[in-house]
């Protein structure tokens, strides 16, 4: 099916996922490196191209419409198929010469992987790396196909038929918006009240979703939906829009908690932590480029989240 004019501009679905994830068009017009009054008009020709109020601008900051919040989530595919495009042309000019080919889910992708490659390049400069992103289970299944050389997942299982090194840990957080009752609240929140209460969830597949399914699991409990989402920038914005409570890596949250968008509320009794692991087929033996990257992210590992950033006060 011919796609239909007009068509938004990828670079601006990147400016909008950029001040959902950080909370202004401020900050986001200096994480693209443009002007504050460049980024609105990029946002305002944005709107318009879709016909929809993407921003709600009537007082403090500009946040994210529900409408706005559900482009993103439609954005985030289509700007991974760019990302897998550029990697993917890239990968065919080289002809498998010096090539890395990696896999990562959500979180390790955005938060880990451009470090790692930042240090790779600098010793491996001539290497062409091409990653594809996707929840756990997409990982595991190219990891299997031999369709990429590493994939890097979080969770607790470690799946058959391939060989595994740990590479780092992470914990989940239950984060709340800051106008949010529970973080008022004088007693900690119990592992059955969270079970009881609907959350913004990632969808079923994703290391997110199977540590906290399993961790309640362990307790007799289960999950509540209020809504599933598959990425980790609409389930933040959602959080922040006073939605619903989320769960999710402390990693990918470190600077919404530190600058307060966002509140991480303890659960005594509740164990959310999980570890990050490289997977690569058990027939194949590493070698080359994919070995060299597995040594040098062991000498240099993924940091543990640690307990920092906001918490409730009754937390």
């Amino acid at each position: 099916m011919r796609l239909v004019q007009p068509i938004p501009d990828l670079v601006s679905l990147d400016l909008l996922k950029s001040v959902a994830e950080l909370g202004s068009i401020r900050r986001a017009a200096d994480a693209h490196h443009i002007s504050q009054p460049a980024a609105s008009m990029r946002l305002r020709s944005l709107e318009r191209t879709v016909g929809l109020q993407l921003l709600d601008r009537t007082a403090g900051p500009a946040r994210l419409t529900p409408e706005g919040m559900a482009v993103v989530e439609w954005s985030e595919r289509v700007i991974e198929g760019m990302h897998a495009l550029v990697s993917g042309t890239q990968a065919m000019r080289t002809k498998g010469r010096n090539q890395l080919r990696l896999c990562a889910s959500m979180t390790v992708a955005e938060y880990l992987i451009p470090r790692w490659l930042h240090m790779f390049r600098k010793v491996q400069p001539e290497v062409r790396v091409s990653l594809q992103m996707g929840n756990s289970d997409q990982v595991i299944d190219m990891v299997t196909r031999q369709v990429v050389d590493l994939g890097f997942v979080e969770g607790r299982s470690r799946p058959m038929g391939l060989e595994t090194r740990l590479v780092g840990t992470d914990e989940l957080v239950v984060l709340v918006a800051k106008q949010h009752p529970w973080t008022r609240r004088r007693r900690p929140l119990s592992p059955e009240e969270l079970s009881r209460t609907p959350l913004v969830l990632r969808e079923i597949g994703s290391g997110t979703r199977e540590v906290l399914e399993q961790a309640l699991g362990e307790l007799g409990l289960g999950v509540t939906p209020f809504v599933e989402l598959g990425s980790t920038t609409a389930i933040k914005a959602a959080v922040a829009s006073g939605a619903a409570p989320a769960v999710l890596s402390r990693l990918a949250v470190h600077d919404d908690l530190h600058e307060g968008r966002l509140f991480a509320i303890d659960v005594p009794g509740l164990q959310l932590e999980r570890s990050i692991r490289a997977h690569w087929p058990r027939s194949r033996l590493l070698t080359g480029p994919a070995e060299q990257f597995l040594s040098m992210i062991g000498n240099y590992p993924a940091p543990h989240a640690g307990r920092q950033g906001n918490k409730s006060p009754g937390g």
